[in-house]
């Protein structure tokens, strides 16, 4: 005897078992291409079907399967944009050697930062605070330029697809035997489509991408501006400009000479993710209570493996492979200063700019600054102590004076902080020699 079977009460959501989960599903399927060897692990009843057939329906390349999935206007069919991984606004990068300016380094750069944002930092002391700031300093290795595989082993969601799997096949296996054919035959296709969606949408392969280098280029050790941080990277020409011009790139076979089908399956693919969701309204109501009871329960562990998966992406699981694969785990080291000012010359101090003017133009220009910054800037010039005597403050009196005083106190401690953390502990020696090996797992500790 069917469970539940005498009772007049139905379940009617297949209305929205369609769109349910919409959000997660989509970004499940998008950390595919980040979580190595999971394009396998699809084969269960998901949520969203609706949501992730229209999402990445656009990408089936022809006429005919643009006509099933138009997409909103102006939407990109480039894949990279389409899955999240180009697009975001990055900070600006200033060049110390070359003078190289670029005003938006785009989305990797964006990653670096955020990246850079989750390491804990070490206070600098200071005599006042007005608006504190960090400065981030990056110590890049030499590593090679080519193409990297953009994807990271994750053994625990691989495991844990066995949930929602095994839960659609017992589901499945339920119906069968209480003989609730129209339960059973709607969790097969939601299984099937599924994982026929994950499989062929995860074929494609994601690769880091960094630009040509220049012959003879120098040293490419620069800042990233981002409000209250600045971060100095400091490397080889070719190393940065993987942060300040790589990307990201998905590829599928369809993108070759080699292989122009690919994206037709993407279509075949979200056509059967639609007429999944068409016949759930049809069939799902026809089915007993205990069988939509079941076709629920998939649904909502499918949903709560799904936000898991969707938790890559707000983890920063893309800035990690960026960190960890393509940057070998370089040096990064934090630092709070207590004013705009202090910030600004310790990140000098520890770049040694050609022209240290330049970094220091991105304080205010009243006369009294423009005094300290001429002071200051010849002293960082000749690599000389940030010691201030009467002659350095040029016959000012009154709040003139007490306000260049004031900042040339925070570019004393800014110096001092240097010395301490920067200086005294070998770094800047470290620096020198290109020798950080040593040190690569720092950012793992402070990210742990």
């Amino acid at each position: 005897m069917i469970p539940l079977q005498n009772t007049s009460f139905k379940l009617d959501f297949s209305g929205v078992a369609g769109f349910f989960g919409g959000d997660e599903a989509i970004a499940a399927m998008t950390s595919v291409h980040i979580r190595g060897g999971t394009k396998w692990l699809g084969w269960y009843n998901s949520p969203g079907s609706a949501a992730v057939a229209r999402k990445y329906g656009e990408l089936s390349g022809s006429r005919l399967w643009r006509a099933f999935f138009p997409g909103a206007p102006g939407a990109p069919e480039d894949p990279t944009c389409l899955f999240d991984f180009y697009g975001k606004s990055g900070p600006k990068y200033v060049a110390a050697y070359s003078g190289t300016k670029i005003a938006d380094t785009g989305h990797v750069g964006n990653l670096f930062l955020q990246m850079c944002l989750l390491v804990k930092p070490t206070e600098v002391d200071r005599k006042r605070q007005t608006l504190p700031g960090c400065v981030t300093v990056v110590m890049l290795h030499s590593t090679q330029n080519f193409e990297t595989d953009a994807t990271l082993p994750t053994r625990a969601s691989a495991l844990l697809a066995g949930v929602p799997i095994l839960s659609s096949a017992a589901a499945c296996a339920t119906c069968a035997i209480f003989k609730d054919w129209f339960c059973f035959a709607m969790l097969v296709l939601g299984i099937l489509s599924s994982g026929l969606a994950c499989f062929v949408i995860g074929s494609g392969t994601l690769k880091f991408v960094p630009p040509k280098p220049a012959r003879g280029s120098p040293k490419g050790d620069g800042i990233l501006l981002a409000d209250r941080e600045i971060i100095v990277v400091l490397g080889k020409e070719e190393v940065v400009n993987s942060i300040t011009k790589g990307r990201f790139m998905l590829r599928f076979s369809s993108d070759s000479e080699h292989g122009p089908s690919q994206r037709h399956f993407i279509g075949l693919a979200s056509l059967l993710l639609t007429a999944q969701f068409l016949l759930q309204l049809l069939l799902i109501p026809q089915g007993t209570l205990f069988g939509q009871m079941l076709f629920l329960l998939t649904l909502a562990i499918s949903w709560a493996y799904n936000s898991y998966l969707s938790s890559f992406e707000r983890h920063g699981m893309p800035g990690r492979i960026l960190m960890t694969k393509v940057l070998d785990k370089p040096v990064v080291k934090r630092y709070t200063l207590g004013t705009r000012t202090a910030v600004v010359v310790f990140a000098a101090l520890v770049l040694q700019p050609p022209n240290p003017s330049e970094i220091l133009e991105l304080l205010p220009d009243t006369e009294t600054w423009k005094i300290w910054k001429r002071v200051v800037g010849v002293k960082l010039e000749k690599r000389e102590k940030l010691s201030f005597d009467e002659p350095d403050y040029a016959d000012l009196a009154g709040n003139e004076r007490d306000l260049l005083k004031l900042l040339y106190d925070d570019a004393h401690d800014a110096y001092l902080g240097y010395l301490r953390f920067w200086d005294s502990n070998g770094l800047e020696q470290e620096r020198e020699k290109d020798s950080w090996e040593s040190r690569g797992d720092d950012l793992s500790r402070s990210m742990a």
